[in-house]
């Protein structure tokens, strides 16, 4: 069978669409004061309420990131320590959207000023993304940043592993091959590098 043969009917339209299958049961299995929940949910197919399976499931309120570019096309990076996956990275200045209501874009602006000590006068929406879906329903708003100036980020204390975020400048094209490369793999860095070549060999930014 080739694989022309093998497309549905009718073949889905290019577009992410909201579902839900029905739940008949949930167990919590982690709550504290932080944003992250984890519980278990029992569900089924829709006509298939015989065969019930488990879905573990962790919720989280969303995160930002930022892409900001100055006029000499240097992006603002991070190096920062994830403990979880047990690495430095070189990130892009990010934060979890935990005001409740709060547009991203606003999140976005005070992370920026948080994490950089930077205020940008232009602002552009470039993905939005669903990075473990299997697992989450975390989504990642990046944006890009540019105009930018310094801002002091006031009274804001940095704690933990951002006590020790390292801030520093790469040129795009010198970010965009480590990114290629290998070099550099935390995803939501990658997915706008990516972004903002694509748009940049199409004359849209």
């Amino acid at each position: 069978m080739t694989p022309a043969e093998r497309q549905p009917p009718e073949t889905p339209a290019l577009q992410d669409v909201p579902e839900q299958w029905p739940v008949t049961s949930t167990r919590e299995i982690h709550r504290d004061d932080w944003v992250v929940e984890v519980h278990e949910d029992t569900l089924h197919r829709p006509g298939h309420d015989d065969e019930p399976f488990d879905r573990l499931v962790i919720t989280h309120p969303g995160a930002v990131m930022v892409l900001a570019v100055d006029e000499q096309e240097r992006v603002c990076c991070l190096r920062q320590y994830r403990h979880v996956a047990g690495r430095n990275f070189v990130e892009l200045p990010a934060g979890i959207c935990d005001h409740e209501g709060e547009d991203p874009v606003e999140t976005a602006k005070r992370e920026l000023k948080e994490e950089a000590e930077l205020q940008a006068d232009e602002w552009r929406h470039l993905l939005t993304l669903w990075p473990t879906v299997g697992l989450t329903n975390e989504v990642h708003h990046l944006y890009l940043a540019r105009r930018l100036s310094t801002l002091d980020r006031g009274d804001f204390e940095m704690a933990h592993e951002e006590a020790e975020i390292v801030v520093f400048w790469a040129p795009m094209q010198d970010l965009l091959d480590a990114v290629l490369e290998g070099r550099v793999q935390q995803g939501p860095l990658a997915a706008g590098v990516l972004a903002y070549d694509v748009l940049k060999r199409r004359g849209e930014i």
